[in-house]
């Protein structure tokens, strides 16, 4: 006979049930009118008895997301009260975990009855900007590059103004000011990070990470820590613009401005882009992998023992059976990292601001916020709840509240004065450097036509 699970074992097994459940709403995966598996099938799939399963539909009940048919099923419920008011909140499918977004709006429909959010995933290769200007949504999740996007097409005017709260990290608030207007609120934030694995460390006789760190303190321990058809010392996703650019800001140089010719060869970026190349590829037989989770995913089977990643990726670590840990991501010229942050702003065509700027107040209160800071391991942007210190209900790094004492290395793709698309095209002209099929002279000259044709484009907008 099958022994009975912990109290802690059945109680995170419910919880699953019911986050899963949730999240599976909010995304879109099931529908109005759609049915659950029956009670036996759930309790199959979660390992719980009957009686937990009817305990988890029961809080789902509870919350609105499901109603239960007599002799027939639970079912995926609908709004039935006409006065109530619906509002569109775009959002990517990578927030619902970062934010346990299911979680959320349960709560804002409890506190709201008469007000439903009805998530809308957003598409990667589909601008905020576009979905602004289509008017379909109401409240839309923004990150830096999309703001500043709005900014360099004169867009801004497509969202409504927000008032800078005093509790939320002020850099956040300025990330989403333009001439000294807010018009995003900030939502969650991360720095990117080194992640590695504790016992590959210890195996290894390595001493852990610390923020004295250079890239070739980083590529010693990856030698010592790689193992021949088994695993990778370090690894990260070359082709993600939250990650290479660190090092291009750790260079201490700017683009030049406008009236000055741009020229790479031979400047700090050239030496930043040779070390990002020859940090990764030190490694032989590395694999090159198509999405930038595939670092998450390589490190949870333990197939790398360290990689760059940001708060928003441990998320994808929440099963690891395994003790990790973050650090300061390593420097050689001045230590400096990327933040990553996302915002909530309204539609300024939306019919329901007063709806949407109750639900941005909700979403970022001291009561989501706390919810975010103790269900995921993302960083909510209120402080308070961000540095909120309590009884853990999860695993979480020995060095989680790192990210306070890093403030000062916090630096935006901006301060390297350069646009979005022109990372985009950086990286696109650095492939066949990175492949070495082209050499460093050949790479720096293209990437300088390219960029200053960008300039060009932009002079000839304006």
């Amino acid at each position: 006979m099958a022994s009975r699970p912990s109290r802690a074992t059945l109680s995170k097994r419910m919880d699953d049930m019911v986050r899963t459940i949730r999240d599976d709403i909010v995304s879109g995966k099931l529908n109005v009118g759609d049915f659950l598996p029956s009670e036996r099938e759930l309790g199959k799939v979660y390992c719980i008895s009957n009686k937990s399963v009817r305990q988890c539909l029961d809080a789902l009940v509870s919350e609105g997301l499901i109603e239960k048919i007599p002799k027939v099923g639970n079912r995926i419920a609908g709004v039935s009260d006409g006065n109530s008011v619906t509002i569109r909140f775009g959002c990517h499918q990578t927030t619902i975990e970062e934010a346990d977004l299911g979680t959320l709006i349960s709560k804002f429909h409890k506190l709201y009855p008469r007000i439903r959010v009805q998530p809308m995933m957003l598409e990667h290769y589909v601008s905020i900007r576009q979905s602004l200007e289509s008017g379909i949504m109401d409240v839309v999740t923004v990150n830096i590059p999309n703001f500043n996007e709005m900014i360099e097409h004169d867009a801004l005017h497509l969202l409504e103004d927000q008032r800078p709260s005093g509790d939320i990290y002020p850099y956040l608030n300025k990330a989403f000011t333009h001439e000294g207007q807010q018009s995003v609120q900030p939502f969650l934030f991360s720095p990117v990070v080194l992640c590695y694995n504790r016992k590959h460390f210890q195996e290894s006789q390595l001493h852990e990470p610390d923020s004295s760190w250079t890239w070739d303190d980083l590529k010693q321990a990856a030698a010592k820590l790689s193992v021949p058809s088994e695993r990778y010392g370090f690894y990260f996703f070359l082709l993600s613009c939250n990650r290479w650019p660190v090092f291009l800001l750790q260079s201490g140089m700017r683009l030049p401005p406008e009236d000055e010719p741009i020229r790479l060869y031979g400047s700090p970026w050239m030496e930043a882009l040779r070390l990002c190349r020859d940090t990764l590829l030190s490694q032989t037989n590395l694999p090159f992998f198509y999405e930038e989770a595939d670092a998450e995913k390589l490190f949870l089977q333990q197939k790398v023992s360290m990689i760059m990643t940001t708060y928003f990726g441990l998320n994808e670590l929440r099963k690891a059976d395994f003790e990790y840990d973050i650090a300061p991501v390593p420097s050689f010229e001045n230590p400096k990292t990327l933040l990553v942050s996302i915002g909530l702003g309204i539609n300024a065509k939306s019919e329901q601001k007063e709806a949407a700027q109750t639900f941005i107040d909700f979403m970022t209160s001291y009561q989501a916020q706390l919810s975010i800071r103790q269900r995921t391991l993302s960083i909510p942007a209120l402080k308070p709840a961000a540095e909120w210190m309590g009884l853990e209900t999860m695993y979480r790094p020995i060095r989680y509240p790192m990210h306070r004492d890093i403030v000062p290395t916090y630096r935006m793709y901006t301060d390297l004065n350069v646009t979005f698309e022109m990372l985009v095209t950086i990286i696109n002209e650095m492939k066949l450097y990175w492949s070495g099929l082209e050499s460093e002279q050949a790479a720096c000259a293209k990437i300088d036509v390219a960029l200053e044709e960008l300039r060009r484009k932009k002079r000839q907008e304006a």
